[in-house]
């Protein structure tokens, strides 16, 4: 099996674990949970972060930082799989006492370095990180995950102002670029586009690519690496539902939970998918 098979095939895994969550919590986002899924398998098992799963709070590692928090099933899926927490409290999402709420919060579980759910809140947090290693003289670096309807906050844009002025090129932003948002489409409800543009004129680091292809996504979070003196938007065009051809580019999915008719053609269609890449 090929690294990209491979890598593949934890996003497929990552995908049939969030949706057997969202299917026993009975609530949450599933849309934009599955289009992340490429994006978290780059990350952590490439991988593209430096961490240890068994040490979650070595001084060393990167930091990680989902501001759009909504998509949160991602990620503790993703964590679960790399060995943070086992993969059987996935199915304690949203409940009662559960580490996996909604949205993340700080060390809960261990690897959510962030408490995150009010959109832009995240970003700002993940800059003044940013600015801390800087100012420690830190290696380690911060990784970013951001929605596109997020962008639509004036707090993103303070921070990435922010970001450009203090040269953070320890800063790596992922833009999750579906065009979807709760309402519908972004650029019906309050148009982002030029967003390349837009960074560019704040002085940032821009790389465009397909935010499904795993080869592309390392490849961008690498030149990011090579980034000096100013931070580095990777713009991922993603389609959101992926995976799941029946509720692709559906704004409806962006904030439900699926029915159990949904996830079992959704399950069954990941689980081919899983067994045609073993």
């Amino acid at each position: 099996m090929s690294k990209w098979s491979r890598l593949e095939k934890k996003a497929t895994q990552i995908r049939i674990l969030l949706t057997e969550a969202l299917l026993e919590a009975g609530s949450g986002h599933w849309g934009g949970s599955l289009d992340l899924a490429d994006v978290w398998s780059a990350l952590l098992f490439y991988p593209v972060v430096k961490y240890n799963s068994k040490k979650p709070n070595w001084p060393e590692r990167d930091r990680v930082i989902l501001s759009c928090g909504h998509t949160c099933p991602a990620f503790y899926s993703a964590l679960a799989l790399a060995g943070y927490f086992p993969i059987k409290e996935l199915k304690t999402l949203r409940k009662l006492n559960s580490r996996l709420q909604g949205h993340p919060h700080i060390g809960e579980p261990p690897g959510i370095e962030s408490t995150t759910g009010p959109l832009g809140q995240g970003y700002s947090f993940a800059v003044g990180i940013a600015t801390a290693g800087k100012m420690d003289g830190k290696k380690w670096r911060v990784w970013m995950i951001s929605s596109d309807g997020e962008h639509q906050e004036g707090q993103v844009w303070e921070a990435a102002m922010k970001a450009s002025h203090l040269k953070l090129d320890n800063l790596t932003v992922i833009l999750d670029r579906n065009y979807l948002q709760i309402d519908g489409n972004t650029e019906d409800i309050n148009a982002l586009d030029p967003l390349a543009d837009k960074y560019k004129s704040f002085g940032w680091n821009v790389i465009e690519i397909d935010g499904h292809n795993i080869e592309e996504i390392v490849d961008a979070c690498n030149q990011a690496r090579e980034s000096h003196n100013k931070p580095t938007v990777i713009i991922a065009h993603t389609t959101m539902g992926k995976g799941v051809p029946f509720i692709e580019n559906n704004a409806k999915y962006h904030g439900i939970a699926p029915t159990a008719d949904e996830a079992g053609k959704a399950l069954k269609l990941l689980k081919k998918k899983l067994n045609n890449l073993s």
